[in-house]
């Protein structure tokens, strides 16, 4: 293969990778996310994707019956140390209220996790439909009006009357966000219980998952995004339920043993196949629970399984074990910026040697280019002996034609996975860098990172010895500074941090290699 043409191939790869990988979100609209009003029309089409416990098992959908349209209130204020949760009359989580400063909105207030249109956590629904049309008619009683959870557990009973028979949800709420739910029914009833819809806060339009998500014994993940639930799944032997939003979660699992799940379009306008999930079950049965931020550090204290609700997509066999580093620097130098810096130097030194040899091997094929152009035009009709002659040039001066392409390579993997950590930690909510950065989650709000890292890319674009000769892709690699730093514009600045000091140390790192290579060839013709 021409060296032209590889280099040509990859150097459009990587472009392309980073361009899909960037502009696809911003260029392409997103849906915006109404709620209909009409509760009637949430419960009648919510219910056609629950299934009775004999249906996942014989992997056939069957229908349970509609949820009547009632006026809901509360019944039961909840404190914990992270939230103020609210319980209504159907005893299902009507509010979920943060309290840290930086879980805000837009315009400063705190956020609520839970909306009152869609399906709420704790939601129960019966196969039977003359119970179930009662169950939605008839209100819970609570034990107790207010519950301080804060700095201590706190126990709540639900009760509701459905003529002989009496159902319970005894919930008992821990300071942390997490809390556990036991419900208890006659052995012969069926019913079905729901971590909720997810809680509809990030509005961005970043390639993040939102949807579903469950985890089985095997630690297998399966992820039903938004806009892609288009038919009924059945799921067993699950540990973890989980409806999921970029940094937030509402979710129901088992420390030990299983449980099975179907997951379902919503079938609303604009909710038409966002999933939701429903678990069916019998008799008594107790569940964990959670609602909340994603934490890291919480899931791994809680359960080391629900640290795969945070979701890092394709790349998470590197993006954990960079998110875990990470962590630990932070844990070092007490900021997260300062943590995210570090983490760049160390994967810069992991990735040297590597990078040296590439590097070498393309200042080697930029001064064998007059060479290698000589034997083209020398041979341009017989392109065996073309490939022939170049393979022996670069035997003879010691180089590879894709060494130069190496360290590219090696930068697409960990920008990804780095990309997807940096997008999904709720660590990094609110966490300031210096001076002017308050808030790593957020856009740099004078723009002055990613127009540091668009002079920095340009000044290393200088730098990098290269061979194009062809017009262009010569015009596309001197504008492609420019574009990347629209892209990064708007992205959060621990990102855009991460790409400028690693431009910096490539900066370093390609002065380095110049002045090595500059010895390298003066040693060569002292030899000779």
């Amino acid at each position: 293969m021409k060296q032209m043409d590889l280099n040509k191939r990859m150097m459009l790869f990587v472009v392309l990778s980073l361009a899909i990988l960037l502009g696809f979100s911003y260029f392409i609209p997103k849906p915006k996310q109404t709620i209909d009003a009409n509760q009637t029309k949430i419960n009648q089409v919510a219910t056609k994707n629950v299934h009775s416990s004999n249906a996942i098992q014989n992997k056939t959908p069957q229908k349970a019956p509609k949820a009547p349209q009632t006026t809901s209130h509360t019944i039961a204020t909840v404190k914990t140390k992270k939230y103020t949760l609210k319980i209504d009359n159907l005893g299902r989580i009507d509010s979920v209220i943060l309290k840290e400063k930086k879980y805000r909105d837009k315009n400063g207030n705190p956020i609520n996790l839970i909306n009152k249109n869609l399906i709420k956590p704790l939601e129960l629904r019966f196969k039977d439909s003359k119970l179930n049309d009662l169950a939605f008619q008839t209100p819970y009683s609570a034990s107790s009006l207010k519950l301080n959870a804060t700095s201590k557990s706190a126990q709540i009973t639900l009760t509701q009357k459905l003529g002989n028979i009496t159902i319970e949800k005894i919930i008992t709420f821990f300071p942390e966000g997490n809390y556990k739910v036991t419900i208890k029914a006659p052995k012969e009833i069926q019913y079905f219980i729901t971590p909720g819809f997810r809680p509809l806060v990030d509005k961005t339009r970043y390639l993040v998952v939102r949807g579903a998500l469950i985890r089985d014994n095997k630690g297998i993940i399966t992820t039903i995004e938004d806009k892609k639930a288009k038919e009924i799944q059945n799921f067993s032997n699950l540990t973890v339920a989980a409806a999921i939003d970029r940094y937030y979660t509402t979710l129901l699992y088992k420390k030990s043993g299983t449980f099975s799940a179907t997951v379902g379009p919503m079938g609303l306008p604009n909710h038409q196949n966002d999933p939701i999930i429903f678990i069916p079950l019998q008799g008594e049965n107790t569940f964990q629970a959670y609602i909340g931020p994603k934490e890291w550090e919480l899931f791994s204290k809680l359960d080391p399984k629900l640290t795969d609700v945070i979701e890092f997509g394709w790349f998470t066999f590197l993006a954990k074990p960079f998110f875990k580093t990470m962590l630990a620097i932070y844990h070092f130098v007490g900021n997260w910026g300062w943590a995210i810096v570090l983490f760049t130097i160390l994967v810069k030194i992991v990735l040297f040697p590597l990078s040296y040899k590439g590097l070498m091997s393309m200042q080697k094929l930029k001064d064998l280019a007059p060479k290698m152009q000589e034997i083209r035009e020398k041979y341009a009709k017989d392109p065996a002996k073309m490939n022939q002659q170049m393979m022996l040039l670069y035997k003879k001066h010691g180089t590879n034609p894709m060494g130069g392409c190496l360290p590219m390579l090696l930068q697409i993997p960990i920008f990804f996975a780095l990309y997807r950590v940096l997008l999904n930690a709720d660590e990094l909510q609110g966490a300031p860098w210096i001076l002017w950065i308050h808030d790593l989650s957020r856009q740099d709000p004078y723009f002055i990172l990613p127009i540091l890292m668009g002079a920095t890319m340009y000044l290393q674009q200088k730098l990098t010895p290269n061979t194009m000769t062809d017009p262009m892709q010569k015009r596309i690699f001197q504008f492609f500074p420019v574009i990347m730093t629209l892209f990064f514009i708007t992205f959060p600045s621990g990102l855009v941090l991460y790409w400028l000091v690693n431009n910096i140390l490539s900066i370093a790192q390609q002065v380095y290699v110049n002045k090595a290579y500059e010895k390298y060839k003066q040693t060569q013709k002292a030899k000779k």
